[in-house]
């Protein structure tokens, strides 16, 4: 297998209600399972290959919990990557070159049925965990925001967040709520549902504790 490691940050949105019982163990909210993701690489190689500073996205679709499978993903790439990078996201993103259902990459791939090809375009993502903001957009395919879950009588941002020392995608994560859409292969339109920002550190045996 080729060696690799990559270290960055990462905001998800899917259509389950704050909280996200697939994080327990459990069904999803409505039954199925809807997400678009965007995450930002800070550091990271594929053997030679750097992918340092580079974004990337996906939109995943389930008709219903991620592990009993039947899902469809369309991967989304930064198109400053050059070739090799372009390939090496493609293959993390996919589960290739990882050790089987290792990272939540190689999980999500191996339940889908259906992994369109990769679209390629201009990526920006700014994110800030503490602050529980985000606001991401994938030119031309998918876009997402996020802020804090709210008192409902007084407005003020409520800090929550769900803890998970032994997780594939994260030891612990900010939890707040979020609006995505995502257009093409996979359509996809959220609207104040469960939102989370986490570090990822992963490298092809799975997540780095």
């Amino acid at each position: 297998m080729v060696d690799w490691e990559f270290h960055g940050k990462q905001f998800v949105n899917c259509n389950c209600a704050y909280g996200c019982p697939c994080q327990f163990n459990a069904l999803p909210t409505y039954g199925d399972c809807r997400a678009v993701i965007f995450f930002h690489i800070d550091s990271g190689h594929f053997g030679s290959t750097r992918l340092d500073g580079l974004n990337a996205a996906f939109a995943a679709a389930w008709p219903g919990a991620i592990h009993q499978g039947h899902g469809r993903m369309q991967p989304i790439i930064d198109q400053r990557a050059d070739e090799a990078q372009r390939q090496a996201l493609h293959a993390i993103m996919t589960g290739k070159e990882t050790d089987e259902m290792s990272n939540y990459l190689a999980i999500f791939s191996a339940m889908c049925d259906t992994i369109h090809d990769p679209i390629h375009t201009a990526i920006r993502i700014d994110l800030d965990m503490e602050a529980r903001s985000a606001a991401c957009v994938a030119e031309g395919v998918a876009r997402g925001r996020g802020e804090p879950v709210r008192n409902a009588k007084t407005g003020k941002a409520q800090r929550a967040g769900i803890l998970l020392p032994d997780g594939f995608e994260f030891g612990q994560n900010e939890v707040g709520r979020g609006w995505s859409t995502a257009t093409g292969a996979l359509a996809i339109d959220l609207a104040d549902s469960y939102a989370h920002w986490c570090e990822l550190h992963f490298n092809r045996h799975g997540r780095i504790h």
